[in-house]
């Protein structure tokens, strides 16, 4: 299992973005994941994630199983399914996995799951790659990510 690194601004993985989610993410080779303990500025209802947040956290997860691969993509399309509310009380766990890679295009699967294990959200992505310019300023910007000295790997599998 290897730890992702982190960016210093992306909205869920920034490890300075102060309004971000600090999501830290786990390879196993064929899938990504994160955990995330929601919190009350996170919500939409009381007590329940804002929808906004859980298709963030979908696509990224979904968009890591690329960077994993070192392919460098972007979300031309996304589907999300919300299959019940998810409360603010507990950790989830968002899992994403390639589905099919055809050319420049890649489907990807997301799941957000309930500390019970109960799929609160899933998702279908197709990303495509980005344009060549692009990639090489990632590539460049890549520089400033890194792995935390301070940031174990995940012992949970899923």
């Amino acid at each position: 299992m290897v730890r992702q690194p982190s960016s210093k601004m992306c909205f869920c993985c920034g490890r300075e973005n102060p309004i971000g989610l600090r999501l830290k993410f786990d390879f196993d080779g064929e899938r990504v994941w994160t955990t995330f303990s929601p919190r009350p500025p996170h919500q939409g209802y009381p007590g329940i994630l804002h929808g906004g947040i859980a298709y963030a956290i979908l696509d990224e997860v979904m968009g890591r199983v690329a960077i994993a691969h070192n392919l460098w993509m972007v979300t031309a399309r996304m589907e999300v399914r919300y299959r019940q509310p998810i409360p603010l009380d507990g950790p989830l766990t968002a899992v994403g996995e390639i589905v099919e890679r055809k050319r420049r295009l890649m489907t990807a699967r997301g799941e957000l799951r309930l500390a019970d294990g109960a799929v609160a959200a899933e998702a279908i992505g197709t990303f495509v790659e980005a344009p060549a310019p692009l990639q090489a300023e990632w590539q460049e910007g890549r520089l400033g990510w890194r792995v935390d000295e301070d940031e174990d790997t995940a012992d949970t599998e899923v």
